[in-house]
């Protein structure tokens, strides 16, 4: 008699499988955004308006791609509306752009990570970090809704 195995199919298992494969898309979605739109204001903005205004300027033109990225993926990927699940979703989202940051960019500029620390300006750069933190939120902060 042969024996057959069955695979439980556990209720957090699959949110977890969720929250990895939301967190993975919702960083592609706002780096390739960020990268775009950083693009963009480098080459046309900062020398019409200088470093500061123009990451300020698309500080919030980021905020609704955050929120719109989270809210369109939270239902795509049906992550559940608990803090484990939407807080995995944007930690692992949050990892992931940190490492991009620190790892992509900046070697493509040829900075340290010290030297990107110490030539961030203090305004946006305060700004920059405070939208990471939200980046991460967001997941959570929907589910509260």
């Amino acid at each position: 008699m042969r024996r057959r195995h069955f695979i439980a199919h556990d209720g957090a298992a699959v949110a977890g499988r969720r929250s990895v494969s939301a967190g993975l898309v919702y960083f592609a979605l706002v780096f390739a955004a960020g990268f775009v739109l950083g693009a963009l204001r480098v080459i046309w903005v900062v020398p019409r308006l200088g470093e500061r205004t123009a990451e300020l300027l698309e500080t919030p033109i980021m905020l609704v791609v955050v929120v719109t990225a989270a809210r369109w993926l939270v239902r795509r990927f049906a992550v559940p509306p608990f803090p484990v699940p939407r807080l995995a979703m944007g930690g692992i989202a949050l990892a992931l752009m940190l490492t991009a940051e620190f790892g992509l960019v900046l070697r493509l500029r040829g900075l340290s990570i010290a030297d990107y620390l110490a030539g961030r300006d203090p305004i946006s750069g305060t700004v920059y970090y405070a939208m990471l933190v939200v980046f991460a939120a967001m997941p959570l902060l929907l589910a509260r809704r």
